[in-house]
């Protein structure tokens, strides 16, 4: 019976320590989210296809416009939140920038004209 007694014991113990940790792992965790976000002044990689077309579009020294693209309601819609100088070619796939303003997020797209950049970090 004392047998029995201590086993009923380590095991109602053991309950009342591993249930508390149960329910916590299955509360919803906070998620911590971060944006790399680029300032005046900041490098930039401007990515591009690599066409001649790009390349004979874009020179060094231009001074492009950044847009940020949104959908809200299943429209796209696109802002103008800067603008990139162009300062030299990185790879075949490649522009480094500079921003001359506003505040620019990776995945903000250069467009000028016809050729259009994806803004990398």
């Amino acid at each position: 019976m004392e047998r029995v007694t201590r086993i009923l014991a380590v095991v109602v113990v053991s309950a009342v320590l591993v249930v508390p940790m149960a329910v916590s792992a299955l509360e919803p965790q906070p998620t911590i989210k971060s944006e790399v976000i680029m300032e005046t002044g900041n490098k930039v990689h401007l990515f591009h296809s690599g066409t001649a077309d790009v390349k004979r579009e874009i020179c060094l020294n231009d001074v492009i416009p950044v847009y940020r693209e949104t959908m809200a309601g299943g429209h796209t819609t696109s802002q103008e939140v800067g603008k990139v100088k162009v300062l030299s070619y990185v790879g075949e796939h490649y522009f480094e920038a500079e921003v001359v303003a506003g505040k620019i997020k990776v995945g903000d797209v250069a467009k000028k004209t016809t050729a259009t950049c994806l803004v990398q970090p």
